[in-house]
């Protein structure tokens, strides 16, 4: 069973001790204009992706600037997981590569500014991340904040005055899946890592604070394979070859689960490693190419081996809530494998039919039409873009007026909300998390997507 979204034991089950999520803001509420560019176009989608990486950063006068003082560690900086305050590290460690990701990828495409803004909001949440392990020896630091308390009570990040919990993961205990992403003591993290091998959230002086909201479901051993792969790519040590390699079967690399997301890293981890075989010629990674070759067909509608399921209308779909996290992220996998074969000049077979690059990039451009608006009810699910868009959305600094001082409400006026459901259907209301709530592993894979839409419109 795929995770389910952080907020299943939200607020909306508990009493509330600010105005209840259910009481909807008009549009009217909610008109205070935001810094993002104003350009009606592709590129314009893509500057509000960048503006939710700057609408989830704790900073300014507020409580977070006083995270970690419980363990006299220095916890501010990062980005809050959607629409609460809270700075759950596993999910923030799959954004910050995904963003990274998109600008390795897709970054020559990017306008200057955009591009300088990709960069500053990766270096925003890995500043946070290097805090997160560097501070004091054998000791990680996964999450900051009460999430029942948080979620329990319905406050901008402004006036937030719920516990600041600090939760830590101290050596033997384990730690594999989140320490996964930083560039910098990515070596030092990893051998941590894969030394303490296991679930951090099977830790039981931390399990109550991140479960269920992010659990680790599905694993640890994706996320090992996952560094591994990474600080392949980045150093091109045979030592981490050597370790994909070794380890690929008894880390389950072969299981050939289709997902990818925070939780599971399979699908993009394949893709990953495929770069190593179409374009390095490293044919002792085969294995994990096949593995990408049979994600990709499932994708492919006239595909024998196809079973990914699509809404009516073309969406593609997974039950669980919040489905944009699957829509951008497989988007985003399809542009990255399309581009890996057409600069080797292959093809993909997928039994019946052989599937050219183009293709896997016309399936991309499919969803990103869709969310944008080319969709049965006109509505585009990215907040801003466009005339029509979801106006009550599950996001508490976007919600309230301060309960200090009374000024406007801020308009969240970007990022790409969880989406309509498998019959197509959006109603625009806040209660709704899973379908109104923004996220950040929703956008920043879909900075990448939409980078390359621009320069390639067609």
């Amino acid at each position: 069973m795929y995770p389910r979204t952080h907020d299943e034991d939200d607020i909306h089950t508990q009493p509330l001790t600010q105005r209840p999520a259910s009481q909807p803001f008009t549009a009217e509420d909610t008109t205070t204009e935001t810094h993002c560019p104003n350009a009606y176009s592709s590129s314009r989608a893509r500057g509000r992706g960048f503006c939710l990486r700057t609408k989830d950063r704790p900073g300014g006068p507020i409580p977070g600037l006083s995270d970690g003082w419980t363990y006299n560690a220095d916890l501010t900086g990062g980005y809050y997981d959607a629409g609460d305050n809270v700075k759950f590290g596993f999910p923030m460690a799959f954004t910050t590569t995904m963003l990274a990701w998109s600008v390795v990828e897709f970054g020559d495409s990017m306008p200057p500014d955009d591009l300088r803004n990709a960069l500053v909001a990766t270096r925003w949440a890995t500043d946070y991340l290097l805090k997160t392990v560097s501070q004091q020896p054998n000791r990680i630091f996964v999450q900051v904040g009460d999430p029942i308390l948080d979620h329990n009570c319905w406050e901008r990040p402004e006036d937030m005055d719920t516990a600041r919990t600090v939760y830590a993961v101290d050596s033997p205990n384990t730690a594999s899946d989140v320490a996964d992403t930083l560039l910098r003591n990515a070596m030092k993290a990893f051998e941590f890592a894969d030394t303490y091998r296991g679930a951090y959230s099977d830790n039981a002086n931390i399990r109550d604070g991140v479960c269920p909201f992010y659990c680790d479901f599905d694993g640890y051993q994706d996320e090992l394979l996952w560094s591994a792969a990474w600080l392949r790519r980045v150093t091109q040590d045979g030592g981490y070859l050597d370790y994909i390699q070794n380890n690929g079967k008894t880390l389950g690399a072969e299981d050939n689960i289709n997902e990818f997301g925070w939780d599971n890293k399979h699908a993009g981890l394949n893709v990953l490693i495929s770069k190593e075989v179409l374009e390095g010629n490293m044919y002792n990674l085969e294995s994990y190419k096949s593995s990408a070759d049979s994600f990709m067909c499932t994708l492919i509608p006239e595909s024998s081996s196809s079973h990914i399921e699509y809404t009516p209308a073309g969406l593609i779909y997974k039950p669980g809530g919040s489905n944009l996290q699957h829509v951008t992220s497989i988007s985003f996998l399809l542009l990255v494998y399309a581009n890996y074969l057409a600069r080797t000049s292959r093809s993909l077979n997928c039994g019946n039919i052989d599937v050219s690059p183009t293709t896997l990039r016309q399936i991309a451009k499919k969803q990103v039409d869709y969310i944008l608006g080319d969709n049965p009810m006109g509505l585009s699910y990215m907040v801003g873009y466009s005339d029509h868009y979801p106006q009550r959305i599950h996001h508490r600094g976007s919600s309230l007026p301060s309960i200090k001082d009374h000024p406007q409400p801020i308009a969240c006026k970007e990022g790409s909300v969880g989406g309509p459901g498998e019959d197509d259907v959006y109603e625009d209301d806040r209660a709704d998390f899973r379908k109104s709530e923004p996220t950040t592993y929703i956008n920043a894979p879909f900075v990448g997507v939409l980078a390359y839409f621009v320069a390639n419109p067609t």
